[in-house]
């Protein structure tokens, strides 16, 4: 992720646009379209000070350029206009929060929160690197062992 500094956005305004489609696509297969409302926010972001649009995750922004949040797919779109017109709501409440920007300027946008966050992926190879280490451990100490007894059967 290129969203790498955290910095403090202020909302200049949220918007519901119209419905617009989003392409859900997993596979070649399972390709859907449904609609739902549009949700734009705009920040201001404290450490350029420029005007830049908001995007939820980093996949946000791959799934649909042109909307803050991407609901997941719902049967309901009653549902999924409530929870917009939720979220909408709460960045008017609360108008500023910590956000994320690329400091390399690659990006002209922030997100609110990563997907990967470095605490989150230290814990993710945490384990697997101690359960690499034991099993290791194990293979060192049965080699010793084995050495140890032949030593001792030849003596």
């Amino acid at each position: 992720s290129v969203w790498t500094t955290e910095t403090v956005c202020k909302v200049l305004k949220a918007n519901i646009k119209d419905k617009v489609f989003c392409p859900n696509s997993k596979g070649p297969e399972d390709e859907e379209i449904f609609p739902y409302p549009c949700l734009q926010v705009w920040v201001n972001l404290t450490a350029s000070g420029q005007e830049v649009m908001l995007y939820h995750t980093e996949d946000t922004l791959e799934r649909n350029p042109k909307c803050s949040y991407v609901p997941d797919k719902l049967d309901n779109s009653k549902e999924v206009k409530a929870r917009i017109e939720i979220i909408a709501s709460n960045f008017k409440k609360y108008q500023t929060f910590p956000c994320y920007y690329d400091p390399g300027g690659t990006q002209t946008n922030v997100i609110l929160s990563r997907l990967y966050p470095a605490k989150g992926l230290l814990f993710a190879f945490l384990w697997p690197t101690l359960m690499f280490t034991g099993g290791c451990l194990i293979i060192v100490l049965v080699k010793i062992s084995q050495y140890v007894s032949v030593l001792s059967a030849w003596q």
